[in-house]
């Protein structure tokens, strides 16, 4: 059985950063790892962080709501807290959608984005972009699949998120969107600014035929793809942190002792993959 070094990294409440993965020579001004710490201008990096996932849309909504993410920014920043956690996706029709179909974007939308790196920035706090959330909350996979459908391809399951050819062209496309936007406030193209601290390839992935290999085999995709167009930032899947038939003794692990077809040590073996996350829920778990 592999095996991966550990070290803990509380997050707020609501999430658990562990198990660091790699070394990298990028700029002391990204915040990398050594070993199994975080490392932020040759020091190490330890935090408490927060997760704000709904910064973009409040700042889209209307300008006299920007001022709350300021704020929370400077209460941040003010209490050390570090970094923060957010979304750089919102997929569909409503108004207040960052993609509203494949490769078309909202301009508005994204000017939001913009100010909350901007603001990031302002306030010293490092950021945590995911790319795509894995259930329907705010678009996601499933408005990929959508996507597809009404483009005419031939989608058997949900699953076909992970292996479908024209499906996996679409979640490329908004990965090289996103980290190649030059921020329209800063003049900082995303890949280029230390503000962010990593990006996440998907918000807690699962299978809905608990098949884990459909998972993986996707994240063996992505994980080089992200580098190839930013090797400075580190990478994270996003996971859960559940236990698969590939640990069966550790199954007894998981909350309700199920599964959702994701290995959590095979597949932050990858080796494009910077460190884990596991996302804790004690008030349900």
């Amino acid at each position: 059985m592999a095996s991966i070094r550990k070290i803990n990294c509380v997050w707020g409440i609501f999430f658990l950063s562990l198990i660091f993965v790699g070394e990298s020579q990028v700029s002391k001004q990204f915040v990398q790892t050594r070993n199994t710490q975080f490392v932020f201008n040759g020091s190490t990096f330890v935090f408490i962080g927060f997760n704000s996932y709904w910064m973009m849309i409040v700042a889209a909504s209307d300008k006299s709501q920007m001022p709350k993410v300021s704020n929370v920014f400077a209460q941040a920043s003010a209490a050390g807290l570090k970094v923060c956690r957010t979304m750089a996706y919102y997929d569909g029709s409503n108004p207040l959608a960052l993609q509203t179909s494949p490769g078309v974007y909202n301009e508005h939308v994204f000017q939001a984005l913009d100010f909350v790196v901007s603001e990031a920035r302002k306030y010293n706090v490092k950021l945590i972009m995911s790319l795509i959330n894995n259930f329907k909350d705010l678009g996601g996979r499933f408005q990929y699949l959508q996507w597809a459908k009404d483009a005419g391809v031939q989608i058997m399951s949900d699953d076909d998120f992970y292996t479908n050819e024209v499906v996996r062209g679409y979640y490329k496309n908004h990965v090289k969107k996103v980290l190649t936007r030059v921020n329209t406030i800063t003049k900082i193209a995303y890949q280029e600014d230390p503000t962010i601290m990593a990006w996440e390839l998907i918000n807690e992935p699962r299978s809905d035929f608990r098949n884990a290999n459909l998972l993986h085999g996707w994240i063996e995709e992505m994980a080089p793809y992200v580098k190839s167009i930013d090797n400075k930032h580190l990478l994270s899947i996003g996971m859960e942190g559940f236990y698969g038939d590939d640990t069966p003794d550790r199954k007894q692990y998981n909350p309700g002792n199920y599964t959702v077809g994701t290995e959590f040590i095979k597949n932050h073996l990858v080796k494009e993959i910077d460190f884990t996350t596991i996302h804790a829920y004690p008030d349900n778990w």
